[in-house]
Order: structure tokens, then sequence, then C-alpha cells
């Protein structure tokens, strides 16, 4: 096995079968964790965005943060309740985008999954950067490098999820659920010490805020309905992750539908118990958090402006500070589990996005490379490339979350609203052929309920454009509209290349001639044995073909060729420019312009080396020579390859390569040998 080989069976391990797909499907206690851990990792940074979207106005307007977070968690309830009747008529993967295609239209799902594709990037990208902020705020070295962290990070999730996703989900559950128990914990014993009385202030309880914003007319002015409706949009943050168990039915053991449902369930619950709780305790415990990016200043209790580079802890961190502040092993616990949630929350895109690229390749409108799985059975083109697409966002934005969910959100909302019409659609389509009365009344009420979240998500989805389009959200519209066109493009492609290659009647008619060449530049065996294979072929003509760029030279192998005595005429092309690639094309275009309906084989004389330094040393013209030809119509290409001594150590390593670990036990290298030992 070589080095690189030996490399990639460390890190991602042995190599599966097709018929162990079976044993890559999850249980519902572990694919929670999978797919859940996005939508639970909103606690980290959900709150956060309405105290510092509500910071531009002062302090008074924190009090109304519990009841943004009361209609964040009404509209999380509906779209789960929504999603329950997704993933139960829809099973196979496509999610959004299948019930937007089949219900709507092609247009209507090529939006979803263009939406749904640029959020799966927002995902992974911010809950990285959130978490290396995190990281950050604990680890005063990491401060400045947070950037570095977080694609540290991506390109460790990464390598977790091309080992496959029962590898990297069983690896990722005891964190999830250690996250579940800090957070659950804090949450009891902050209400426990509240109802005590001995529930501390924050750390930043004593500062005041300067905001950037005067409300005049109190909540009945506009500017006051605009910041509430901007807060409740980033809080609606909180949502992403729950369109991710839709796309991941297939990964769910039978019954799918039922267990997914199951899964979205628990997931809003715990959701919003969490979300309500920390918004809550975040106004008892009077957190301070300022929207430093847009303006927003602290000023400390003496007065004066904190300095922008001021460290501010997320809220998570200032309640578990106060709450645990005679347990500081608490602290430690929620600042690190929650650290570690944020990164596993991008393992859900990671889950997600291969899937549907995968789907949409099926369907002509990705590149096919993304549709087949890897060694692990996961789909490992998706994942890498939505690695590259994560780290390139976390680069180009320096790991700054508030700069990167300004683009998030939108692609959600837009999945959300166009699949509730489409299921809306299907229950309708569904009844009108259905007779059963039972059978009509479930449906009916599915209807309802998805008639209900297509009303509540369409009214959101306007919520976020109108308020954050000018803070970024456009840029993620730009990019939805280019993926969009590009896939449109793909399909167009992959539809004109089908249409070329489909059998017609007069595809299956012989060619009038063969008109054979074979390419020779010395006389030595590679040339005979490509000779050889040409009259072997028995064409109606048969020629050699040199190209003259030197007398003294072409004089010698003319001699040369003569002494061989071979029946075949060498014909010499002229070339004063010493070109020799634009000679021999020139001639065999002359030879189909004078026979169109013949066929033009040219043999062209390869040789196969074993290291890579060679390839450089040899077959530079050949190579041109192919790639030229290859477009010119009515003209076959034949390699003639001859073997090199260096290229039998490469063939001794390929061999080697089959004698993996465990191949013995399959049975795998007894076949090989037995094969050997056929041959001789």
């Amino acid at each position: 096995m070589s080095i690189g080989d030996l490399g990639k069976r460390l890190l991602l391990g042995r190599k599966l079968r097709n018929t162990q797909l079976g044993e890559t499907l999850l249980p519902k206690r572990v694919a929670l964790p999978v797919f859940a851990s996005d939508a639970l990792s909103s606690v980290g940074y959900a709150p956060d965005e309405i105290f510092l979207v509500l910071s531009a106005a002062g302090l008074a307007y924190y009090t109304v943060s519990w009841q943004i977070g009361l209609g964040v968690a009404f509209v999380m309830l509906v779209v789960i309740a929504s999603y329950r009747q997704n993933v139960q008529a829809y099973q196979s993967g496509g999610g959004d985008y299948e019930v937007a295609t089949t219900n709507v239209g092609s247009a209507a799902g090529l939006t979803v999954a263009s939406a749904l594709m640029v959020d799966y990037v927002l995902t992974v990208a911010v809950s990285i950067s959130s978490a290396a902020q995190y990281a950050a705020a604990a680890i005063d070295p990491l401060q400045g490098h947070e950037a570095t962290v977080a694609i540290a990070a991506v390109a460790f999730l990464m390598t977790a999820n091309l080992r496959g996703v029962k590898e990297s989900g069983t690896a990722f559950a005891i964190p999830t659920y250690i996250f579940m128990v800090a957070i659950f914990s804090m949450i009891l014993w902050g209400f426990f010490r509240y109802v005590r009385g001995t529930l501390p202030d924050a750390e930043l309880a004593d500062y005041g805020i300067r905001g950037t914003q005067t409300i005049v007319g109190g909540f009945g002015s506009f500017a006051l309905v605009f910041l509430l409706l901007r807060a409740f949009a980033s809080g609606s943050a909180a949502l992403t992750g729950v369109e991710a168990i839709s796309n991941g039915v297939p990964a769910f053991r039978k019954p799918k539908g039922k267990n997914a449902a199951t899964t979205l369930a628990l997931l809003g619950a715990i959701a919003v118990t969490m979300g309500l709780s920390i918004l809550v305790l975040g106004n008892l415990m009077n957190v301070r958090l300022a929207d430093v990016d847009n303006g927003v200043r602290l000023i400390d209790p003496a007065g004066k402006l904190v300095p922008r580079e001021f460290n501010q802890d997320p809220m998570i961190g200032q309640l578990a500070q106060g709450i645990f502040d005679h347990f500081p092993l608490g602290f430690y616990l929620v600042a690190a589990a929650t650290g570690v949630i944020l990164v596993l929350a991008a393992n859900t895109a990671f889950n997600g996005f291969p899937v549907l690229a995968s789907i949409l390749a099926g369907d002509g409108y990705l590149p096919r490379q993304l549709h087949t799985r890897g060694d692990r059975l996961a789909f490992s083109n998706g994942i890498v490339l939505l690695a590259g697409f994560a780290i390139l966002l976390i680069y180009s934005f320096d790991a700054q979350v508030t700069r990167l969910i300004q683009l998030y959100i939108v692609g959600v909302f837009v999945s959300f609203t166009v699949s509730q019409l489409g299921m809306v659609r299907h229950w309708t389509r569904h009844l009108r052929s259905e007779t059963d009365g039972a059978a009509r009344g479930r449906m009916q009420r599915s209807r309802v309920i998805n008639a209900i979240g297509l009303t509540v998500t369409a009214l959101v989805l306007v919520i976020v454009l109108v308020t954050k389009f000018t803070h970024g959200a456009w840029l993620a519209i730009v990019a939805m509209t280019v993926l969009f066109f590009m896939m449109r493009g793909i399909r167009h492609h992959y539809d004109l290349v089908a249409r070329e290659l489909a059998v017609e009647q007069h595809d299956t008619s012989l060619p009038a001639r063969i008109h054979a060449i074979v390419l020779v530049s010395k006389v030595h065996k590679p040339t005979l044995r490509a000779v050889a294979y040409a009259r072997a072929s028995r064409p109606n003509t048969l020629e050699a073909v040199t190209v003259d760029v030197d007398d003294d030279t072409t004089q010698q192998l003319l001699a040369r060729w003569d002494e061989t005595g071979l029946p075949v005429p060498l014909r010499v092309l002229a070339s004063p420019y010493r070109e020799i690639t634009k000679p021999v094309l020139d001639y065999v275009r002359e030879l189909r312009r004078l026979s169109p309906r013949d066929v033009v084989t040219v043999y062209i004389p390869e040789y196969v080396v074993g290291r890579w330094w060679e390839q450089i040393l040899h077959n530079q013209t050949a190579l041109r020579l192919k790639s030229r030809l290859l477009f010119t119509p009515g003209v076959m290409v034949t390699s003639v390859p001859f073997q090199l001594r260096s290229s039998t150590a490469a063939r001794e390593r390929a061999d080697r390569d089959e004698y993996v670990g465990g191949a013995v036990r399959r049975g795998m290298a007894r076949t090989r040998r037995r094969e050997d030992d056929d041959n001789g």
C-alpha cells in the first residue's frame, strides 16, 4: 500500500461495500444529535442577536426581548408541525426540493435548492465562527486568530464526515447530549437561585449602553416597529436546521418517516425551552451586549465609553459565569459544551448538503461527480465542496458572526415558504382522489397545518427581506440567483448532450472506408508495435506519417524505415516552421475533406512510465496531438502503449494496493493470487 493510500485509510477507515449501506443508518438516539445540533446550537447566538439589535435603542428595550423570543418560538413550533407532515409524505431525502419540484414546478424546486445550498454553507460559516469566538473568549492566545481556528475546525469536520454519517454521528452524539445537560442544568439552577433570591447580576450589569437610534413616539413609532422586526428576524436564526431532517430522512432507520417526525418533535421542544429560558435569564440577570460593529458602545460604571476592542462574553458565557459563581467547573463545562455544539452544528449541514447535491446531480442540475458515494458510502465530493465554500466565507468575513449572520436566514425561509406551498398543493391533489373518510380527515388536518405554516413563514420571509436586505441579505439573494441560473445552465448542457448522443437510424451503418495513419517520430519498438497493431486491424488503407523538422534526421529516418522492410509507406509532411502538431492536423483534415464518408484512425505510439517525473520527460507531443485530434469530427484516436521498465514497479505497487487490511478475510487476495497463478 502506498503512503498516500495508507494515510487515507488511517483518516477515513477501510472501504465499505454497497451492501453495507444499511449499517450506516441512524437510530433516533443518534439521529437527534446529528440532525438537531444546528437548531440546538442556535441558543448560542440567536438570543445574542436579539439583544444586539435591541441595544441600538438603549437598555430600556431589552425588556421586550422575551416577547420577541415568544414570537420566534411560535414560528418554530408551526414550522416543526408542518415539517412533520413533510417527512412522512416525502422520504427520499429530497426534502423541500422534492416537495417544491413535485407540487409547484421545476423552477420552484431549483429556487428552494439554491436557497438551501446557500443556507447550508452559511450554517457552517456562522456556527464555526461563533464557536471560534467562544474559544477566543475562553483562551486569550486565540484572540485575533478566530478565522484560523474556524478554518481548522471546518477541516476537522470535513474529515470526520468523510468517514461516514454513522461514524460522525456516533462521535458527535455524546458532546451534543453533554451540551443539553449543561444548558438545562444552568437553566434549572438559575431559576432555582432566582426563586431563592440569590441569583446574581451578570458581570456587565452595571454598564450602560449608548445606542445609535433614538425612538420617538414610543411603541407606536415606525422606527421602533422596524427595530423590533429586525430583532425578530435576527432571532429567527434559531429556525435554521429544522429543514435538515427533511433532507436526511434516508439516513434514519425504518420506519423512516415516523422516526424523522419524532426527532423533529424532540428538537422543537428542546430548542424552544432552551431559547426562551436563556432570554428570560438574560433579562433577570441584566445581561449587557452592545452591537459595536454598528456603532453601539458600552459605558462603564464611571460613565466612560468602553473601547471598541473590549471583549464582551456571549450571553451564555455571562449567564454561566453568574449562575455558577461558586462553582467554576459548571461555568467551564457550559462554555466548553457551547463551543463544541457550535462546531457540531455545522455537522447538520455536512449531512444535508451532500445528500441534496447528490439528488440535484442525479437530476442533472449539478456535476455528475456529486451523485456518487465515496469509499465510506458518504457523498465525499459534496462534503469537500461544502467545506471549501465555508472556508472561503470564513476567510472573507474574518469569522465575524455579526457580519455573517446578516446573510443568514433568508435562504431557509425561502425554502420553508415554497415547501409549505408545495405541501398544501400535495394534500389538495390527493384529496381529489381519496374516498376513505378517515384518510380524508387526516389529509385535511395536514393541509390546515401546512397552510398555517405557509402563512407564517411567508410573513417572516417578508420581514427578513425588508429588515435585513441592506444589512447584507442582498449578498445571499445574489448568491442564490447565481446558483439558480448556474444549475439551469448545467441542466441545459446535459440535455443538449443527451440529445446529441441519442441513437438515430443511420448510426448503425458502417463507414465507407477506414484510412489508418501511424504517427512516426523514430524507428523503435513503440513505433513497430503501433504499425503491427494498425495492420492487424485491417484498415482499407494504411500509411505511416512523420513531420520533417530537420532534414538530416528525416533522411536517417527514411533509411531506417526502408531497412525494416515493412509494407507500409512512410509519408513525410513538410514543416518549414518546425511545428509538429499543425502539419498532422492539416493533413488529417484534408483527408476528411476529400472523403467525408471515410473514417480516419490515427495511431499514436506512447511510452508508459511509472514515476511522476518521467511523465514530464515523455509523451508531451502525443498529449498535444491527442487533445487537438479529439476535436476533429470523423477522426478516431488510438493510443498504442509501450511499457517501459519503470512501469513494472508501478504495476507492482498497484497490485500491492489490492492486499489491504481485511482482503484475505474477504477472499479478495486469494482470488488475485489464483489469477496470477493462472497467468503463469
